[in-house]
């Protein structure tokens, strides 16, 4: 955890604050480079209140969120203030993992916390205080008061309860503001719930929480006031339903009026023969452990399979079986009637331009040191034998229409935003004219405009292309509900298979149910925040 901390106020005049705020940030400027990243920002957390700031990536969000805590990008000019009233601030990250050492155990994690905080109490008595204060925090951050939790090291929880035991950890400082950055990111909708839940009971203790979420429907049911941000700007700002039902600025109307229109290539009938075939597939990451079962999954052109499930259901480990990555299994992968091979090193250059896999990492998939054009013109030239001359044309084009400029290909990958990356990704992918696109997890994390331009491009392609099929590997109803058929994964099981439309609008298996109704249920927030009933 970076923190909790107490910012230091910025250069700049202190500006007027109402007295019922935690924190505030008044015309706050952040130069980096000769660029302004933050341009005026004014903000207030209020006690058990949720602010949120929205907005696409690059926008600024997370520079604002972080200089609660007083922390600024290196060689950064700042102006304005940042101020906080006798509070602590803590900083729940998007990727947990990063802040807890990896080398002590939870309960000591929290125990050498919780002595700082009983200094006071006779000595006889400091041991059973601290730990009534640690299974306290557990309690708030809703981790239960477990012996076998406390036990546990970080990497042996889930990403869920790594997240709980870092606000764990600020609620054990005292901290009166949490910022919680992307804390739905990449979550399923049973998960998504309980973030949202437990932010609410945070927010019910009286601690002011500022949210910084690409996630719109966990914004509309949990924050009172929401702040929209472009090019580092306050573009629209006020109470939640209010922004929500009459946007007044045309980038807030774009972000909340977005839907993907994949479900249009759904409407095509099926052609006669499958692209791609699994059968009895049964997979294994090592001798004896079995970790995904699949009897029997088809694709055929033009239509798109989502497959749905939670974290660690087995979703990446079957797409990289499709994709010749994990090679550890039983059964068949099947192009156009053929098995393929199970390593990708056993394919040859058609088999392996026929499956092309789209990495949820984008920038773990790319060199750091060379320019994105080069990288993603060499497909061209590996896989289809094009001459170099042509395959930089051909990339500059699909680059260009999936919107990254000239200047911004002929940047190296460090230089672009992750949804950038991700667009330099597909094209990548798209060069070595794929017969399957596998698809893991691309639009996670993105903005909406953003998703809606990847998805727009997928829902093109299925469209223009006679030949294609799409593997979309999702934790995401509303991007399932697009695709033309979907299988849901349970603990290595697919437990339900079938048509978008039937599996998504009436489910029989009772893991999909769940599913189904923790979306619904946060549509219910929502209402309810509508209609002033939370």
């Amino acid at each position: 955890m970076n923190g909790p901390s107490r910012p230091s106020a910025s250069s700049g005049s202190s500006g007027s604050d109402e007295p019922l705020a935690v924190a505030a940030i008044e015309g706050l400027t952040v130069e980096v480079g000769g660029r302004r990243i933050v341009d005026g920002v004014s903000l207030r957390v209020l006690p058990g209140k949720v602010t949120a700031l929205v907005g696409a990536s690059g926008s600024g969000k997370t520079t604002t969120g972080r200089a609660l805590l007083g922390e600024f990008p290196p060689g950064a000019r700042v102006e304005g203030s940042v101020r906080v009233t006798e509070a602590l601030v803590g900083y729940v990250p998007q990727h947990p993992a990063t802040v807890l050492n990896p080398a002590r155990r939870v309960g000591a994690l929290l125990h050498d916390i919780a002595r700082t905080q009983v200094r006071e109490v006779p000595r006889r008595e400091r041991r059973p205080a601290a730990r009534e204060r640690v299974l306290n925090a557990l309690d708030a951050a809703q981790l239960g008061r477990t012996d076998a939790l406390l036990r546990r090291f970080p990497h042996q929880l889930s990403g869920g309860q790594q997240q709980r035991l870092v606000l764990a950890q600020a609620l054990l400082l005292g901290a009166r503001v949490v910022v919680a950055d992307e804390p739905t990111t990449g979550q399923d909708a049973l998960t998504k719930r309980r973030v949202v839940d437990e932010l609410a009971a945070v927010a019910g203790r009286g601690i002011g929480v500022a949210l910084l979420s690409h996630d719109l429907e966990t914004v509309r049911a949990l924050a009172d006031e929401v702040l929209v941000m472009r090019d580092g700007r306050v573009v629209e700002s006020g109470p939640t339903e209010r922004v929500w039902l009459a946007p007044t600025h045309p980038w807030t109307r774009r972000l909340l009026a977005v839907r993907a229109p994949l479900a249009e290539a759904a409407q095509r009938g099926p052609r006669p023969a499958a692209v791609l075939r699994v059968q009895g597939l049964r997979a294994r990451h090592r001798p004896g452990v079995e970790v995904l079962r699949v009897p029997e999954l088809a694709v055929r052109p033009g239509e798109c399979l989502a497959v749905l499930g939670r974290s660690g259901s087995g979703k990446t480990t079957l797409a990289r079986c499709l994709a010749g990555l994990h090679r550890t299994y039983e059964g068949e992968v099947l192009l156009d009637g053929l098995a393929l091979p199970r390593s990708l090193r056993d394919r040859g250059r058609d088999r392996l331009a026929a499956v092309q896999y789209v990495f949820q990492d984008a920038r773990a998939s790319f060199d750091e040191h060379r320019p994105v054009l080069d990288q993603v013109a060499r497909t061209a030239v590996r896989l289809r034998g094009a001459a170099a001359s042509e395959a930089r044309a051909e990339a500059s084009d699909i680059l260009n229409s999936l919107g990254l400029s000239a200047e911004l290909a002929a940047r190296v990958p460090a230089r672009l935003s992750g949804g950038e990356l991700q667009r330099a990704a597909l094209a990548r992918a798209l060069l070595a004219r794929p017969r399957v696109l596998v698809c893991d997890e691309i639009t996670s994390g993105l903005d909406t405009v953003t998703r809606r331009g990847i998805l727009d491009l997928l829902a093109g392609l299925l469209r223009d292309r006679d030949d294609l099929c799409l593997v979309l590997i999702t934790h995401d109803l509303d991007t399932a509900r697009l695709a033309t058929s979907v299988a849901v994964l349970d603990g290595g099981e697919v437990v339900e298979q079938g048509l978008a439309r039937d599996v998504l609008t009436a489910p029989t298996h009772p893991f999909t149910v769940s599913l189904v109704e923790s979306s619904a249920e946060l549509t219910v927030k929502s209402a309810r925040r509508s209609a002033g009933q939370v």
